[in-house]
């Protein structure tokens, strides 16, 4: 595997271990030429997420509860074939699945914090309500008697 441009940094110090990755190579569908029908480019990239010692305990348990639905036996998968050579497919599923578990392990957003509305400004709006209530009110023809 020279060349590849590892390891693959999650967040922090934290990064995918080579050993824990497991590729599989098939065949490309699409557009291609002979080329196409003769190498195996397309990249399958598969992380035991549930057995995995390289994640942090509680990161671990997050990624888990949010990759659920694209998880199969604890195990998620990341495809690539966007490019006609091998390595770039490996790189571009490498990163794919770097940033899957980046957005996955991110700490929850903090709650957010309801703000007051102003008394004064409530007052002026309603203020502003009447008086175009009055206006409106002022042009119907009911009182020209």
């Amino acid at each position: 595997m020279d060349g590849m441009s590892g390891p693959y940094v999650v967040r922090g110090s934290v990064s995918l271990p080579e050993a824990e990755l497991m590729w599989r190579f098939s065949r490309s569908s699409g557009p291609g030429g002979q080329h196409v029908n003769t190498s195996d480019t397309q990249v399958e990239l598969r992380f035991d997420l549930a057995r995995t010692q390289a994640l942090p305990a509680v990161w671990k348990e997050r990624a888990l509860e949010r990759l659920a639905g694209r998880l199969v036996d604890g195990v998620l998968t990341v495809r690539a074939s966007e490019h006609r050579s091998q390595w770039r497919n490996r790189e571009a599923a490498a990163v794919r699945l770097a940033s899957l578990l980046a957005e996955a392990t991110a700490p929850p957003p903090r709650p957010r914090k309801p703000t007051r509305i102003p008394r004064g400004i409530n007052e002026r709006r309603l203020r502003e309500k009447k008086q175009r209530a009055e206006t409106k009110r002022s042009r119907s023809g009911r009182d020209w008697n």
